[in-house]
């Protein structure tokens, strides 16, 4: 690599840390030997069901409440939320940032028995008792559970609570234990707008809060490749600055104690639920981990005798803050719904409670890719800002950084152009030396120094884009933004899915149940691409052993990211298949028109 070459990675290394530090400077702090207590405990989340799940348990009755954003379900169980189901964005409801994907169709079309929102009959503040509809909505909670695994339960038996009143925004109910009376009150904001998918909820214990705690539920799944992307975070003050942490999934139950938590997060990726105490609480707080049989995903109906999404390989996680000992008063603000950056920032502008926080970036890398997907997030706000799509948006954003790394793409097809020329010199010298290996090799590398030729030079730009296609995969997988992101109607739906072509009922290994063909489009090109490198030492006899491995490599590196890419999001895809283009596009001009001596 030449000097230019050399200053240029290193001029753009300080300037993508400057640029990314000024933009996103770090919130919190690293833990330190004052961090809070962390105990693992082993009877929480064994506890075994002892109802079997139903969409409406025998003498429960629910209510509704609802609003542009949000539609709260409460129950006489526990007179807590059964569920949290977010309005689709539609013509009748723009307002929602909510799209519907792929998942939400096959349910509706499919499996409507299942996909009524709510799941079983209620009653409004108009005193009508109703059925729900089908489709419309995404549920934020896993339904059909057992009631002690809805929203808001103060109490592990889950006793009967009464309806003492009942508002076009606002429901009070009330319960006793065998310890207190308890009154919970729900509100919906009276302009939804200024803090959208917020409500507030009122606790008051008249007697001892002994052993009573205020659980966030069990968030819905959202699969992204093939897995599921939960995250449970809390965030604390600590030197007079707020610091979020998050929390490793427990295997069983986790208990955090000596601290105050200024809220809990309990995520699956795109959605929460956040439960932000306005009342001082007892220190501490509690997340277990949930076997997926007590508390199946919605997915899990989908070809149930195949079984393709098995609700044993997705469990739940719950967060859950103590109460006082004492008879008190508790405020809380509750945000139930997705992590879109506008309407984070709107909750924060109100509230200022820096829900905005709760992203997470997910991945075994996420602690080098981070800054990478933040900036790349942020150049993609940008090129949203003036064509209106994310998928032209990660087009133009391919184009910057092809733009950024021209230098170094130069510099690798330079090198690659000089191996061409030398290709019939070196086989020459193979043919010499070909009874004497070593000697060979000697005199390779020496024309390789002569000429100023790196035999991997082809393989650095690659290795200097592996940061920001992490990144890319990354943001991809943690950014609400390009959930249900549309590019190609009836083709590309989802960025942050899979483009399906056709789908089919009967699972095939590794494919599934649809057909992807951005990944095999990505496959054709980089297989071309790699026949574009080798120029016109096509005859195996005419190649060196040095490009005989190239070619061999290239192969292999084709098919690897084939298969790899084949379940990967499609805006992954599709940012990849634009840099190979361009990267294609600038290897022919450079080809055709720079003349290297």
């Amino acid at each position: 690599m030449d000097k230019r070459t050399i200053l240029f990675v290193v001029l753009m290394t300080v300037v993508f840390y400057a640029v990314n530090h000024f933009l996103f400077p770090p919130k919190a702090v690293a833990p330190t030997a004052s961090s809070p207590i962390v105990q693992t405990t082993e009877n929480f989340s064994e506890r075994p069901s002892t109802k079997a799940p139903s969409s409406s348990s025998e003498g429960e009755e629910r209510y509704v409440i609802e609003n542009k954003y949000q539609q709260l379900v409460i129950s006489t169980l526990g007179g807590a939320i059964a569920e949290i189901n977010l309005p689709l964005q539609s013509k009748e409801n723009p307002a929602s940032v909510v799209r519907k994907i792929h998942f939400d169709t096959l349910l509706a079309d499919d499996y409507p028995k299942d996909d009524h929102f709510p799941l079983g009959p209620y009653q409004t503040y108009q005193g009508m008792f109703q059925q729900g509809e089908v489709g419309g909505y995404y549920p934020l909670l896993r339904r059909n559970v057992d009631p002690r695994y809805y929203a808001l339960t103060t109490d592990e038996e889950t006793p009967s609570f009464t309806l003492r009143r009942l508002e076009k925004n606002l429901i009070v109910m009330e319960g006793k234990t065998d310890q207190a009376r308890i009154t919970k009150t729900y509100q919906l904001p009276d302009d939804p707008d200024t803090a959208p998918y917020s409500f507030n909820v009122t606790v008051q214990i008249d007697g001892s809060g002994q052993g009573l705690s205020l659980g966030t539920g069990v968030p819905e799944v959202e699969i992204v490749s093939g897995s599921s992307t939960q995250t449970l975070k809390y965030r604390m003050t600590r030197n007079q600055k707020g610091v979020v942490e998050q929390l490793s999934l427990p295997k069983t139950a986790t208990t955090v104690n000596s601290i105050h938590p200024d809220w809990i997060a309990d995520s699956n990726g795109f959605f929460a639920v956040i439960l932000d105490p306005q009342t001082e609480m007892s220190p501490g707080f509690t997340a277990c981990k949930i076997p997926g049989e007590n508390v199946p995903t919605r997915l899990s109906v989908i070809d149930a005798p195949q079984p393709i999404y098995p609700s044993a390989n997705y469990p739940g996680y719950e967060m859950r803050l103590p109460f006082r000992k004492s008879s008190g008063t508790y405020q809380f603000r509750v945000f139930a719904g997705p992590l879109a950056k506008t309407i984070l920032e709107k909750n924060d502008a109100t509230y200022g409670g820096d829900y905005g926080s709760t992203q997470s970036f997910h991945g075994w890398l996420s602690f080098i890719s981070e800054p990478f997907a933040k900036f790349l997030f942020f150049l993609m706000r940008i090129f949203y800002a003036v064509v209106h799509s994310w998928g032209f948006a990660i087009i133009l954003l391919t184009i910057a950084l092809r733009i950024m790394m021209y230098p170094l793409n130069a510099w690798s097809i330079k090198s690659t152009i000089k191996m061409q020329k030398l290709a019939p010199k070196l086989s020459a010298l193979q043919e010499r030396y070909k009874k004497d290996p070593k000697r060979a090799q000697t005199e390779i590398m020496g024309m390789y120094k002569e000429h100023g030729v790196n035999p991997l030079g082809g393989c650095f730009p690659l290795l200097i884009q592996m940061p920001f296609l992490i990144g890319m995969f990354d943001l991809l997988k943690s950014t609400f933004e390009l959930r249900g992101a549309s590019f190609i109607p009836g083709w590309i739906t989802n960025l942050a899915a899979p483009d399906i072509l056709f789908t089919w009922h009967t699972p095939i290994w590794f494919i599934g149940t649809s057909f992807h063909l951005l990944p095999l489009l990505l496959g054709a090109t980089m297989f071309w691409q790699q026949r574009m490198s080798a120029g016109k030492a096509r005859d195996p006899k005419l190649m060196t052993d040095q490009q005989k491995q190239q070619r061999m490599m290239g192969n292999i590196m084709t098919i690897v990211f084939t298969v790899l890419f084949y379940n990967f999001p499609s805006g992954l895809n599709i940012y990849w298949l634009s840099s190979m283009l361009l990267g294609i596009l600038q290897q022919w001009w450079m080809t055709n028109k720079i003349k290297i001596s």
